[in-house]
């Protein structure tokens, strides 16, 4: 019995404050729905066979004392001085960026911008972030960002293979110098797709070797700038496509990569003012040659125009990234990295380029200061680098690296060997602590004096020193002051809806509450500064942290073992695949290569199992959207000897609780198959049923949906995979840094260990505060609420796909087949009517043609739920208007939505409808209103019209 004391003390407060109905309106929406409580329409809802019992977590605590608990593992981590490099370096986040992009939902919150008109913002930020990338790297096109280096140059290595033409090789060649996490990477993903990779020294081995392309490090991971070109000229001879990793401060300085002759620039922006979160999230970056443009994976942002002939910008050819490339595919990206993208692009606008220079060149001049001093102290080092010195030390190497790191001073360590990088946190003081640890009792090197006898960019040869222009754009040029930042960023973040300013119902995608006190861990110094390969004795936090996030994840999803290595959800599902390949592999099932996949499943799932090395098999689905069990079966038979996994969404991917859950596993099991789970709509199962309990063997989990990390506007996402016992020993290791209790030899997803671990306590911190009641409860009210839209649109849009008692899972589907037959209005047209309401459409034709997926998760309220409904009514009697003749097919409010401003105001109006209906149907949009600033988007021009750069300040303008 609760005592009057223990309701005082309580701290469920959150749980409350996460959850959008109180508990008078989820009176209302049950009886609405006809139930009588949460467990009755969950009883309703969700099969009885897989129903759990209490999750194994403790009870929800207050904000207050979670973050004191958080708190005191993070200082368990110890920020030193990093000097390890490797792709990683320190840096300084301008506090104009922190504060109004890294802390503001208005940039977090936002969702990935397949709707351009309400997008335009972040869509601009991103065509910035591709002219810098193209500008740097000296090639004439980009992408808006990947996942990490590693995983770009992996990606890189298949574009290589999908623009060769006459070269039929298959082996791909690495330079012994790149970082070994990105041979790891490069090696993981060559297997499965048939490819060989040699690692060699290239230089001396291109003219012999019979391969499809080649991937060089600038510099070198042991700091060595080398002249690219000879190679380069080899490789075009031999119709060998090349690839450079590339540091990106470096370019400021080094002749860039695609004026030596390089084919793919790939790289890291982190050292632009993005932490090293021990290893993410960061945005990589790859350029390319104009001729690969059809080829080149991720997100192109492109230049278009709308309506009324203005320029507009809009993903470029984004059906092919939002459908990937099914079972055909080489590449499964499905999520980039946006937000981190816009960081380092507005650090690259806010110092412009002669600030960046300024930087590039301090980082430098370190580097040629130290490299003289060790020369006075009796060192040998190497003469050409940029911000890596690389101290020969013999038997010293581990004295030397001990005693540093006794004084929180990471040195990386090479055999024989200490590597020193210089960073923008380092400072001449730094210069002195490095020397004392090689002086042996010497006198010190005279700073000032070194300084006075060293020349301009110490350690560049003159013909690498880069002389072509950079960053001309105005846009780089002209918001130097906190001033003129701070209204940029501003003007874009007002272009863009995000969570802020109202709901986002995209169905699969789970836009749901990032609280702030979830967020606030992430820009602590003792998660933000840490290095990812670090010493261990250094990261004793966050090794914690990562621990008890395994843990809760596991109470969740009843699997034994996760890994928090992918740094995407596709990532995630690439990584479990390869687990059940491996798995296969260890029992003699070599020839177990064969995946089965719903019909209904994301393009990702076929799109994973193709580059794990599976052929694919579709398995229909029924009327009523779920898998067709008798089809499985027959399949499942037919192939029982080659069967390696099925691969299903649960609740489906039409949001319906299959009653056959349990038999599609089986069925599976039975033929020697392993089952994955997408975990994509997670978010209806926690605290409700375990996919660990009711027979899958692995999934990945959207820490990006279910468990609160901020979309990002198109990324950062986690999709860490968990697995039952038998599956464990081939989770994803990692060679510089590797897991306990992994084999050393396993597969390696990501850059980083932990992947993009910097925004992990985000997760950590959701799940303390909402303790094992409140997950439960936010499931349910999750489910409430998806039933209650689907009540309320059922008597003016047909519900696609239901279970039992009629009842939707998490998301519910409204067919719009039937009105566009009626009417011509189409789910676009509707889609874009309801950015005029104040709204971000629902997903728009997936997975079904010519539907809306709706998911309203458990963070709205009744009042913004009815404020949707009311929006969606509203829109079915305008097309009950074009209907009755009303208003003509070709010129009504729905096929000329959105509405911007300039439209409203435009002396000429045209329409049959008035201006006030078309930017006010609804009263309250009178005192909040959010104006699209551009109208419909042209699709096809833009794809026609593949235009991926900056234009002229003057159409900015205008």
């Amino acid at each position: 019995m609760t005592s009057a004391i223990d309701s005082l003390f309580s701290h469920d407060d959150f749980v409350r404050r996460h959850i959008g109905p109180d508990e008078g309106e989820q009176q209302q929406m049950l009886e609405k729905v006809g139930a009588e409580s949460l467990d009755d329409l969950i009883r309703q809802t969700v099969p009885a066979a897989i129903l759990r019992g209490d999750m194994p977590l403790p009870a929800p605590q207050g904000e207050m004392d979670t973050l004191a608990e958080l708190r005191r593992i993070a200082q368990q981590n110890k920020v030193a001085k990093s000097y390890i490099g490797m792709g990683y370096h320190d840096t300084i986040t301008p506090p104009v960026i922190l504060r109004n992009v890294l802390e503001n939902p208005g940039w977090y919150t936002a969702y990935t911008p397949y709707q351009p008109e309400i997008a335009q913002g972040r869509l601009e930020a991103l065509l910035n972030f591709q002219q810098m990338a193209m500008d740097l790297t000296g090639l004439e096109l980009a992408n808006a960002s990947l996942l990490d280096e590693a995983t770009a140059a992996a990606e890189a290595m298949a574009l290589c293979k999908r623009v060769a033409r006459k070269n039929k090789s298959n082996v791909f060649l690495i330079d012994q110098n790149c970082h070994p996490q990105t041979i790891a990477v490069v090696k993981t993903r060559a297997l499965p797709l048939g490819l060989e990779v040699q690692v060699a020294d290239v230089a001396a081995t291109i003219a012999s070797t019979d391969c499809f392309g080649v991937l060089l490090q600038y510099p070198g991971s042991d700091g060595q700038v080398t002249d690219l070109r000879p190679t380069l000229d080899i490789a075009r001879e031999r119709d060998i496509s090349t690839v450079v990793a590339a540091d990106i401060l470096s370019l400021l300085l080094l002749t860039p990569p695609g004026e030596q002759g390089a084919d793919i620039v790939i790289g890291s922006a982190q050292r632009f003012g993005v932490p090293m979160g021990f290893g993410g999230p960061h945005a990589a970056f790859m350029a390319t040659r104009e001729s690969f443009k059809r080829s080149l994976p991720g997100r192109i942002i492109g230049v278009s125009v709308d309506s009324k002939g203005r320029r507009a910008l809009r993903m470029a050819m984004q059906t092919r990234e939002q459908h990937i490339r099914r079972e055909k595919a080489t590449s499964n990206i499905c999520t980039s990295q946006a937000l981190l993208a816009v960081m380092a692009v507005f650090y690259a606008i806010y110092h412009g380029p002669e600030g960046l220079q300024r930087i590039a060149k301090r980082c430098n001049r370190l580097a040629g200061i130290f490299a003289a001093g060790l020369k006075q102290l009796g060192y040998t080092c190497n003469e050409q680098f940029f911000d890596t010195i690389v101290v020969d030390t013999g038997e010293e190497t581990s004295a030397i690296a001990d005693a540093a790191e006794a004084q929180l001073i990471n040195l990386r360590r090479l055999p024989g060997k200490l590597s020193v990088s210089f960073n923008e946190c380092s400072s001449l003081d730094d210069l002195t602590s490095l020397w004392s640890l090689f002086s042996k009792g010497q006198a010190l090197p005279n700073v000032s004096e070194i300084d006075r006898q060293l020349g301009d960019l110490p350690g560049i040869p003159a013909d690498l020193q880069r002389s072509s222009s950079f960053l001309t754009h105005p846009i780089f040029n002209q918001y130097h002051s906190e001033t003129e930042m701070l209204r940029y960023m501003k003007r874009l973040e007002n272009r863009d809806i995000a969570l802020n300013h109202s709901m986002i119902a995209l169905g699969s995608c789970t836009m749901k509450l990032n609280a702030t006190s979830e967020m606030i861990p992430i820009t602590w110094p003792e998660f933000a500064r840490i290095h990812p390969f670090a010493p261990r004795d250094q990261v004793a936090g966050y090794l914690e942290m990562i621990d008890q996030l395994e843990a809760q994840l596991v109470a969740c999803t009843g699997y034994d073992r996760f890994s928090m290595q992918p740094n995407a959800g596709s990532q995630g599902e690439y990584a479990g695949l390869l687990a059940i390949k491996r798995y296969h592999e260890s029992r003699g099932d070599f020839q177990r290569d064969l995946c089965l996949i719903p019909s209904s499943a994301h393009g990702t799932n076929p799109a994973s199992a193709a580059m794990a090395g599976m052929s694919v098999i579709i398995v229909a689905c029924d009327k009523q959207g779920n898998v067709d069990i008798a089809d499985l079966k027959q399949k499942a038979e037919q192939h029982r000897d080659q069967l390696a996994a099925v691969m299903v969404t649960y609740p489906s991917t039409h949001g319906v609780f299959e009653e056959g859950i349990r038999e599609i596993c089986n069925i599976v099991h039975d033929c020697g198959g392993q089952v994955y789970v997408d975990g994509a709509n997670m978010n209806a199962l926690v605290g409700v049923a375990a996919p660990g309990e009711f027979g899958a063997d692995v999934s990945h989990l959207n820490l990006h949906k279910t468990f609160c990390i901020p979309h990002g506007g198109g990324g950062p996402g986690m999709g860490p995979i968990g697995v039952k016992a038998h599956l464990a020993p081939f989770l994803p290791n990692h060679p510089v840094a590797p897991v306990k209790g992994v084999e050393s030899e396993n597969d390696t997803i990501s850059a980083a260990t932990y992947g993009s671990a910097g925004i992990l306590p985000i997760s950590w911190t959701y799940i303390r505060l909402m303790g094992a009641s409140g997950l439960k409860k936010a499931t349910q009210v999750a489910i409430l609420n998806a039933n209650y839209v689907a009540k309320r649109l059922a008597e003016f849009y047909p519900i696609l796909y239901t279970g039992r008692h009629d009842r939707v899972a998490h998301e519910c589907i409204i067919d719009l087949r039937p009105l566009k037959e009626a009417s011509g209005i189409s789910e676009e047209d509707i889609a874009k009517r309801l950015m005029d309401y104040g709204f971000h459409a629902p997903t728009m034709s997936f997975p079904v043609p010519g539907t809306l997926m709706i998911e309203p998760t458990e963070s709205e309220s009744l009042y913004e739920l009815d404020r949707f409904c009311e929006a969606m009514i509203q829109i079915r009697g305008e097309i009950a208007q074009v209907e009755a003749g009303e208003f003509p097919l070709e010129d009504n409010p729905l096929v000329n939505a959105p509405h911007s401003h300039n439209d409203t105001v435009s002396s000429d109006w045209p329409h049959p409808y008035s201006r006030e209906q078309a930017a006010f149907p609804v009263p309250g949009l009178r005192a909040n209103k959010f104006w699209p600033s551009v109208s419909r988007i042209d699709n096809v021009y833009g794809d026609r019209n593949l235009f991926c750069a900056c234009p002229p300040i003057e159409s900015y303008q205008q």
